[in-house]
């Protein structure tokens, strides 16, 4: 069974992807795309839950949008940086995978690691294509690379319409008890106070629905480049962004 994918989400930790794209990873999986996630870090520097526990809830989430793979770099929480060991780290799962499209985390963000992760799937898309770098793994073709929002946003330069699947956004955030839950699972455990669980789900929902109401969209997913998207042909009022 071959290990490509159409599409290849990476972020910093278990939760970034369905913060930012969850409705368009469902959206794409309904769609008959084969998707995968690979989280870089087990998050074990989070101020609640463990790496066992958001391991367990990663899972969850993934198999609530259906995706074919969840990876784990298993790199240093707090420790991501761009240099030449982690970005070979990167490129290997990109050579691994092959995919055509690429998510990355927004390069401006409050949290450093987000920051981390654009940089280093940066580096490791352009790194991939090349062929006598890591030449005991076979080049694959520069996949083009989109980036989602986390915590900070722009005007995107890309809107998916999300709104018939983000029920299935909100199913898979609240896979993510131990982040986003006010309460612990266990009764005996503190639970710190953070941004995430002090109403964050709820400001996800109210950003989803900000983006999409310049186009009169209930929810929409946004997306930026750094490099011009290509159309294929203008006029289609169902055009799918990921074509």
């Amino acid at each position: 069974m071959s290990d490509k994918l159409d599409i290849l989400i990476f972020g910093a930790h278990g939760d970034d992807a369905e913060i930012g794209m969850a409705g368009t990873i469902a959206k794409q999986v309904a769609a008959g795309y084969s998707v995968g996630l690979c989280d870089l870090t087990e998050a074990e520097l989070s101020s609640n839950g463990n790496v066992v526990l958001r391991k367990e809830e990663a899972a969850e989430a993934a198999k609530v949008l259906g995706v074919k793979v969840r990876h784990n770099l298993g790199l240093p929480d707090r420790g991501l940086y761009v240099n030449p060991e982690q970005i070979a780290a990167v490129t290997e799962v990109i050579r691994k995978y092959q995919p055509s499209i690429i998510f990355a985390p927004y390069w401006e963000d409050r949290h450093p690691d987000h920051i981390a992760c654009s940089r280093l799937v940066e580096e490791a898309a352009f790194n991939a294509k090349l062929r006598r770098y890591m030449p005991d793994k076979p080049a694959v073709q520069a996949p083009d690379l989109y980036f989602y929002f986390i915590n900070d946003w722009r005007t995107p330069d890309l809107l998916v319409d999300v709104t018939d699947y983000y029920m299935t956004k909100e199913a898979a955030l609240e896979c993510y008890r131990s982040q986003f839950g006010q309460s612990s699972m266990n009764e005996n455990e503190d639970v710190a106070p953070t941004p995430l669980n002090q109403g964050y789900v709820e400001r996800v929902k109210a950003r989803d629905a900000l983006l999409g109401q310049r186009k009169l969209i209930p929810y929409a997913e946004g997306f930026a480049v750094k490099t011009p998207y290509v159309v294929n042909i203008f006029g289609s009022r169902n055009s799918v962004v990921m074509d």
